[in-house]
């Protein structure tokens, strides 16, 4: 494992970590009503965790078992979650050139501590198809042969990097929960309230122009 490597699979791990759909899930369990919102949450961040560090170890066991036959297959899966991820935005710049109204974002009503990582799973793996950094780092990893043993305390502190904005998120929820449930609050009104959304023809544009850009990268030879 050199230092060039680890770097890298750091700066993967700080992308990938980026991820609305766990994020928002804690924000969400944050503004619940009632008590109990600090271990509800922290079931969510430990499900996330655990999903992302067993499929990182599937992944690449997988590899070990297959050989050279699984390289060629994350090449093409990680082309397909690109292309995948292209089309979600190319059919979201679409859906700018129209006002429509947007339902607001709940919780399901049989959250609780003990549920919450059932829900993280089922929302973290949800978005695994599109996890491309993820597969990037596997797929380095694999390429340079790094010791078993190695590439698991990786995929371990990769899983780690992945839940750090949530952790984050929950930390200072924990310490300032009064203010950073008002400023949740607040984003909650505008992101995810139910409200009509205004076309906007210069954002679809964006919109496009950032689906070609990774349609692009995703078929471009390595």
């Amino acid at each position: 494992m050199t230092v060039a490597l680890l770097l890298s699979i750091v700066g993967l791990a700080l992308l990938d970590s980026l991820n609305p759909a766990t994020i928002g899930g804690v924000a969400l369990i944050l503004l619940a009503p009632g008590t109990g919102q600090t271990r509800t949450a922290a079931a969510f961040v430990a499900g996330a965790y655990a999903t992302v560090a067993t499929a990182g170890v599937l992944v690449f066991f997988a590899a070990a078992t297959l050989g050279s036959a699984i390289q060629n297959g994350l090449d093409l899966v990680r082309a397909i979650a690109l292309t995948v991820a292209a089309v979600a935005v190319a059919v979201a710049g679409v859906r700018r050139l129209r006002t429509r109204h947007r339902q607001a974002l709940q919780l399901p009503a049989w959250l609780n501590a003990r549920t919450a990582p059932a829900l993280a799973v089922l929302v973290t793996a949800a978005d695994l198809p599109n996890a491309f950094p993820y597969l990037i780092a596997i797929e380095r990893l694999i390429t340079a042969e790094v010791p078993t043993a190695t590439a698991l305390m990786t995929i371990a502190m990769y899983a780690l990097i992945y839940c750090l904005p949530c952790l984050l998120l929950l930390l200072i929820g924990v310490s300032h929960g009064d203010r950073v449930r008002a400023r949740l609050g607040r984003v909650y009104d505008k992101f995810g309230s139910a409200r009509d959304v205004p076309a906007n023809r210069y954002a679809a544009v964006g919109y496009w122009a950032v689906a070609a850009a990774v349609l692009t990268f995703a078929w471009a030879p390595q």
